[in-house]
């Protein structure tokens, strides 16, 4: 499978003003991203020619120029991305770029995603600044004060109206992507035993191990990545279920977004 293919049967849902059926692609091309490197980690398995083995790469990913806000944003989403299709990721300390570690067909597939993903999500963010009541609302922020951290409640500007629709539009992208995942996967292992008789889970977890092998051998990273160290903690208004409802609505397509994409509306789900 290529991520060609993902990208045909996603662009049905860039037809579509329904947001069941744009769900359903969503979840069904996760669905064969997943299938496609199971299926990679079994045709591996059975095959002793080297030339033909997938073998783990590293990649760099340019997130954006220094000191941009949305870097630890678009971070965040990469990450999201990545644990749904078996990569490992290591994060600049400036937030500028990413390192992803895994097989080929995986990273290309992290790529399409992300790149649709993070079109969409600013996308969406910069229309909810235009239509949204967000000048009317309030947010839950954390000072320090004399060394000590206390959280007060403060009137939003654009660039704290941003932050939350961010936040929460990230963790809806990783419960829908965990989810696809976790069926494809379950899919795979209730399907007919390989001819040979390879056992599906076996072949995972050593790919898996592969991987992670790969990733402590090459890694030069230290240290942990902070995220998100602003003082946006909270949002109890719209732009925290604005941002919420982008990613329910939000394709996943290696496409920009077409023209004349209808704004986020409301506050809904």
């Amino acid at each position: 499978m290529s991520i060609d293919r993902i990208a045909a049967l996603l662009a049905k849902a860039e037809r579509t003003d329904n947001a069941e059926e744009a769900d359903a692609y969503l979840m069904k091309a996760q669905s064969l991203a997943t299938a496609a490197s199971i299926d990679l980690a079994m045709a591996r398995s059975r095959t002793a020619k080297k030339e033909q083995r997938e073998q783990p790469e590293m990649r760099t990913i340019v997130i954006g120029e220094k000191g941009r806000r949305a870097n630890r944003h678009l971070i965040a989403l990469f990450i999201a991305v990545s644990q749904a299709n078996d990569t490992k990721v290591d994060i600049a300390s400036n937030s500028t770029f990413v390192i992803a570690y895994g097989m080929p067909s995986d990273l290309d597939v992290v790529n399409a995603l992300f790149s649709s993903l993070a079109v969409q999500m600013t996308a969406a963010a910069q229309t909810w600044l235009t239509v949204g009541p967000w000048r009317r609302e309030a947010y839950v922020a954390v000072v320090r004060d004399g060394g000590r951290a206390r959280r007060v409640t403060k009137q939003h500007t654009a660039q704290t109206a941003r932050v939350a629709f961010y936040q929460a539009f990230v963790p809806r992208i990783q419960e829908r992507l965990s989810e696809a995942r976790d069926e494809a996967t379950a899919q795979a292992y209730r399907a007919p035993a390989e001819p040979d008789g390879a056992d599906r889970s076996l072949v995972l977890r050593a790919k898996s191990a592969e991987i992670g092998d790969f990733h402590r051998s090459t890694s030069k990273a230290r240290g942990s990545w902070a995220g998100y160290t602003g003082g946006v903690r909270g949002d109890g208004g719209s732009s925290g279920n604005a941002g919420r409802r982008a990613a329910s609505l939000a394709r996943l397509s290696a496409q920009q977004e077409l023209p004349g994409k209808k704004p986020v509306q409301g506050s809904g789900p």
